[in-house]
């Protein structure tokens, strides 16, 4: 799994996002998205998930989830967080977010 991350600065300085990943499960602020039907190759469009973290469309490719996450960045947000790098095969558990 390659988890890509889009900074933006949210207009409610409180929200949060919060990923628990088991397998190709994610749960995102508390709501469950199983990706593992999606076979090699097949795109899964954004729109089609229902979900407002998720930023572009869900992708296959060569066995590897990629998945684009909306990142909330405060104005005080470190450089991590404003040019985050992609969390590669993250391990199952609470997904580390760049802060």
């Amino acid at each position: 799994m390659i988890i890509k991350w889009s900074p933006f600065s949210p207009i409610d300085s409180e929200e949060t996002l919060t990923i628990v990943k088991r397998s190709d499960v994610l749960t995102v602020n508390g709501e469950r998205f199983d990706f593992r039907p999606l076979p090699d190759g097949a795109t899964l469009p954004a729109a089609a998930i229902n979900c407002e973290w998720i930023e572009q469309d869900v992708k296959r490719v060569d066995g590897e989830l990629i998945i684009t996450f909306r990142l909330p960045v405060g104005q005080d947000a470190s450089s991590a967080a404003r040019f985050p790098v992609d969390t590669i095969n993250p391990a199952d558990g609470i997904v580390s977010i760049p802060q």
